[in-house]
């Protein structure tokens, strides 16, 4: 008997990933055609486009539709997850992402849609962080902390993938791995509700890499990376609960806020970083340039994939080396974590500062 469950879900998981990545895939053409008809291009203007010619930039519009109609399938009644909040709130930040792709939107707006809906996961879904779980030394968190530091929690998180969507492929792979990661731990804790969300934004976002990955046909815009922003931090925050210890509770899997620092590693470093820079040069945390790690990797003479493909094994590194290392608590996983991240950054820095000096040298030597 247990072998025919597991023989089930086995099935099942496949059946989500392929369908949810076959409705991407038929949706794009018709998304592509629309966009060309309409010359509904990516601003070729702005400083921070890497790219010479228009590409559309309406793939998050499929993936909002794959990722919406799998869930619906195949999503069950679960006491411990209410599925409507997620799908409101989804709903809400696809119409806001896709008014900001066909014509913009104001920053002070969809900062204030962000936040609503941050209000409706946390308060009205109960979807939060009750506990520090002993980093700085805290635990329990009075309510209204737990609400606060929830919300900046998912606003940090949905702009994070945001941010690195910069170039080609990037957004969507670390997408990929973090809802991957999210599935397996669910399975794992047998919190099938919570696997079939993950692997059905898998799927979805499998099928736009296709159109995707350089030379790029069709970008995902804020439709799609505030969306898969979304869904990874909500399952990250439902995964650090359920692994929450109480009297009653043992956690099936130990330094589970360490391990999701190291799956959302990439968009949390990134932005973190870029924010300490500008807030410390005196201008504005949201002021747009060309400071984030992927742009800079582009300097030191990658292509978009190769930058891509480093940063999905940095990744996976830190995933690994949380997993490998879980016995020792939060606070040090964290902390070792971010130094590891702060070395291959000052590695960047280093190749950008000794290629600038070569250069340097040699319009010295013809003048």
């Amino acid at each position: 008997m247990m072998d025919f469950l597991h023989s089930y879900h086995i099935i099942n998981y496949i059946l989500i990933v392929g369908l949810s990545m076959l409705i991407t895939l038929i949706a794009i053409p018709s998304i592509l055609h629309v966009a060309r008809a309409r010359h509904l291009y990516d601003d070729l203007g702005h400083f921070r486009k890497q790219h010479d010619h228009g590409i559309p930039r309406l793939g998050g519009v499929a993936i909002f539709i794959s990722f919406t109609i799998t869930i619906l399938l195949f999503s069950y009644m679960d006491k411990s997850f209410t599925i409507s909040y997620l799908l409101i709130s989804a709903i809400i930040m696809f119409a806001m992402g896709l008014k900001d792709d066909l014509s913009g939107v104001h920053s002070s707006t969809k900062f204030f849609i962000q936040f609503i809906v941050s209000l409706i996961l946390v308060v009205l879904g109960n979807i939060r962080l009750t506990s520090m779980y002993g980093v700085f030394g805290i635990s329990d968190l009075p309510y209204v902390v737990s609400v606060i530091l929830s919300i900046l929690i998912i606003l940090l998180i949905v702009n994070a993938f945001n941010l690195i969507d910069g170039i080609d492929g990037l957004a969507g792979i670390t997408g990929i791995i973090a809802n991957g990661s999210f599935a397996a731990m669910f399975i794992y804790m047998h919190h099938y509700q919570l696997a079939i969300i993950s692997l059905a934004m898998v799927g979805a976002i499998a099928g736009f890499l296709k159109f995707n990955i350089t030379p790029a046909k069709l970008f995902m815009g804020d439709t799609g990376s505030l969306l898969i922003g979304l869904i990874s931090v909500v399952m990250a925050i439902k995964l650090i609960e359920l692994n929450k210890f109480s009297a009653i509770n043992s956690p099936e899997l130990y330094s589970v806020p360490a391990l999701t620092v190291a799956i959302l590693i990439v968009p949390i470093f990134d932005t973190l970083r870029v924010f300490f820079i500008r807030i410390t040069s005196g201008v504005s945390p949201f002021t747009a340039d060309r400071n984030h790690i992927h742009h800079r990797m582009l300097k030191l003479g990658f292509t978009h994939l190769q930058t891509t493909i480093v940063l999905a094994f940095v990744n996976l590194l830190m995933i690994g080396i949380a997993l490998i290392f879980n016995t020792v608590g939060n606070y040090v996983l964290i902390l070792s974590i971010f130094m590891i991240c702060l070395a291959f950054n000052w590695a960047i820095t280093f190749l950008i500062r000794s290629r600038e000096r070569e250069g340097v040298a040699l319009r010295n030597l013809f003048v």
